[in-house]
């Protein structure tokens, strides 16, 4: 599986989850993924990342079981109604990723950690030959948000993490065109960091990777807002334009209509704006 990342992506969130931090995200059975999965592609979605394990902050961990049974759940909906469409494995477990592709083929891996919290991931990656999305985080769901501590410059400490973690993923023999880079806006980061870290994201761009930008209805805006994320939806789709503004290519959103709209005018903008 190659990502074709010419022109911005939206991947489509569908969370087989009870506890999600948007509640019109979660779905619960393979209709319900069917139907929401049907709805995206009908806007405009480029591929689906299924996800069976909340990473929200303070987020209970999920027994490894329970987590492929809601995985499991949602991969066999979007094969039976969206046979071709790329499909994304949310999941820091290689467990679940082998799982996936030995059921349901070839998929790409979106892990918060890096391949930091299992060891056996970017091995195992690199042996099947997957596209990997590779993001930000300090500790774990349950602790990142008291590991904020970012003393030389959010934007350089992401910046040089990637530099290692990137290095790290070639010499175990994962191809450079399959790699992408999630700065991981609200993993381990203050409101005001995820601001400045908003405000470098040219830089992670610049380093040649694509860039996912994960921003959808976060806190960095409803609590900016003094809102939630019921109503961040303007807040959404403004960031999203900042991203894509900076060099991101594929918007990981809630709202497929908007984004893709966004995306959309963007590439007209870059066209035709002076």
């Amino acid at each position: 599986m190659k990502l074709d990342l010419s022109v911005p992506q939206v991947m489509a969130i569908v969370n087989v989850t009870p506890d999600s931090f948007f509640a019109d995200s979660r779905t619960f059975d393979a209709d319900a993924v069917a139907h929401r999965v049907e709805t995206m592609l009908a806007e405009g979605a480029a591929m689906i990342d299924i996800g069976g394990y909340s990473s929200r902050p303070g987020a209970d961990e999920v027994p490894l079981e329970e987590e492929w049974r809601r995985v499991a759940i949602g991969l066999e909906a979007v094969r039976r109604v969206a046979p071709e469409v790329p499909v994304s494995v949310d999941t820091f477990r290689s467990e679940i990723v082998v799982r996936a592709v030995e059921r349901f083929g070839g998929v790409i891996v979106n892990d918060i950690s890096a391949g930091e919290l299992d060891d056996r991931m970017i091995p195992m990656v690199a042996r099947y030959g997957l596209p990997y999305i590779a993001m930000h985080m300090k500790g774990t769901p349950r602790t990142m948000q008291s590991m904020t501590d970012y003393r030389g410059g959010i934007v350089d400490e992401v910046v040089a993490y990637f530099q290692r973690r990137v290095a790290l993923l070639l010499a175990a023999g994962i191809r450079r065109e399959q790699i992408v880079l999630d700065p991981g806006f609200g993993f381990a980061k203050t409101l005001e960091q995820n601001y400045e870290l908003l405000g470098g994201l040219h830089r992670l761009c610049e380093t040649g990777y694509p860039v996912l930008a994960g921003v959808s209805r976060k806190s960095m805006i409803w609590k900016a807002l003094d809102s939630t994320p019921s109503e961040s939806l303007a807040g959404t789709v403004a960031l999203e334009w900042e991203c894509l503004r900076q060099g991101a290519v594929v918007l990981r959103a809630h709202d497929v209509r908007e984004a893709v709209d966004a995306a959309r005018l963007f590439e007209i903008y870059k066209r035709n704006g002076k």
